[in-house]
């Protein structure tokens, strides 16, 4: 099992593709070796990039307060993303503003070996993948996360649970964003009774 702290090390130069040049730092993951789920989004955003942690703006709070609302102790969970630097484009006065562009394929398959190696340092119970470029990038291209809500699906023997990004919730019409909070407690609700009945297994 590899360490985390060395695995951040190696990935703080990591220049597999060209999204490094742009971008602020590397964004590894957060949460103790041993947690019971890892969680995967898409990649980091603004407040991520410049803060060098995961999920620590509008839509980590979203995801925080979803996970309470679901009985999943944050302190239980690893949250990552499969690609680990933001992509953007600028707007604005100046080009100040950092809009941020979905990462391609060629992105996401440069940093899977980082994602690959987090799994095997933290050893989770279970995986949770947060939009659809996550699912995609572990479940093929002809994932469709509208089919596959609220099933437990598997990737490399690990269950996994794929559910919509916190972002989503934020994005969504004004009238849709209570459901789709609901939506998303739901689906961490159900990885969390997966890793208790596995626990209870074991």
């Amino acid at each position: 099992m590899s360490d985390l702290a060395e695995l951040r090390r190696k990935a703080a130069g990591c220049t597999a593709c060209e999204l490094y040049a742009d971008a602020t730092q590397t964004v590894f993951g957060s949460g103790p070796p041993g947690a019971s789920m890892l969680l995967a989004g898409e990649q980091p955003g603004d407040r991520e990039d410049i803060a060098g942690e995961p999920f620590v703006g509008p839509a980590g709070r979203v995801l925080d307060r979803a996970l309470e609302q679901a009985g999943v102790a944050r302190t239980d969970v690893y949250v990552t993303n499969v690609v680990k630097h933001f992509r953007f484009r600028r707007e604005g006065r100046e080009g100040k503003v950092r809009i941020h562009r979905t990462p391609g394929v060629e992105h996401v398959r440069a940093c899977l070996p980082w994602l690959h190696a987090e799994l095997a340092a933290v050893g989770p119970q279970l995986l949770v993948t947060l939009g659809a470029t996550a699912a995609k990038a572990l479940l093929g291209s002809s994932f469709r996360l509208t089919q596959h809500r609220g099933e437990v699906l598997a990737y490399a023997e690990l269950p996994l649970v794929a559910t919509i990004h916190p972002s989503a919730v934020l994005r969504g019409p004004k009238d849709r964003q209570a459901e789709m909070f609901d939506d998303l407690m739901a689906d961490l609700q159900l990885a969390g009774r997966t890793v208790s009945g596995l626990s209870g297994a074991g």
